[in-house]
């Protein structure tokens, strides 16, 4: 049995909106988790983005621009110590949970080139619930949000939203996925890695057909992962 889910890094970002090529980090989190799901270390961030935080992203995350302005790191600062956690992660050989993985990874990665800042360089391993639960668990039916999948796993997700809540519950989703779905999950973390990445365009071209037959016959979907 492999032991990947032992010692987990977990990140999320909660930002400006959903394109990660526009969209600029409001909070962040990186932390460590045991292997019971304990948090043995943490690091959050409050970010000010340089720009308006928009009343729509306000409203799912709570944090202002007048908050993040009076309260948070300036962005570059920010972005570079967020880049600078995770390598460490990644250095000591830890993979790091990620809910959605292009979606965080991406929109650092973008974050990083806008200030100069060397962006992490084919990141992992990383462990993408999301991703493992569509493969592991293909037909079931309903949504796939973070809230609704920790519920079916039995993870408590008490502050939706918030960089460290999410981070952290993602976290012991990929150790209930690892609980739950021993044999098709026992690899090795760089293994798990290489998988996703296929899993990840198989569900994209799933996706893609289905969106083509019964909605737009040009519709596309991207199934780069973990960084688009």
């Amino acid at each position: 049995m492999s032991n990947w889910h032992e010692e987990l890094g977990v990140f999320d970002l909660e930002t400006t909106g959903i394109d990660v090529e526009t969209s600029r980090i409001v909070s962040a989190h990186v932390g460590l988790l045991n292997a019971e799901g304990i948090v043995v270390q943490r690091n959050d961030w409050l970010v000010d983005p340089g720009v308006e935080i928009p009343v729509e992203a306000t409203a799912v995350h709570g944090i202002t621009t007048e908050h993040a302005r009076t309260r948070g790191l300036p962005a570059a600062e920010a972005v570079a110590q967020i880049v600078s956690a995770l390598r460490t992660v990644f250095e000591r050989g830890t993979p790091v949970v990620a809910y959605n993985a292009p979606y965080d990874f991406t929109l650092l990665n973008r974050e990083a080139l806008r200030y100069g800042i060397l962006p992490l360089s084919a990141p992992g391993p990383i462990i993408d619930p999301l991703v493992i639960d569509k493969a592991v668990d293909k037909y079931r039916k309903g949504k796939r949000t973070l809230e609704l999948t920790a519920m079916f796993y039995g993870v408590d997700l008490t502050d939706a939203h918030d960089a460290g809540a999410d981070a952290i519950a993602a976290g012991r989703v990929a150790q209930a996925l690892a609980r739950v779905h021993t044999e098709e999950l026992a690899l090795e973390a760089a293994d798990l890695h290489l998988r996703q990445v296929q899993w990840s365009l198989e569900q994209a071209e799933d996706f893609q057909a289905y969106m083509r037959k019964e909605h737009n016959p040009l519709f596309t979907a991207s199934g780069t992962w973990p960084v688009r």
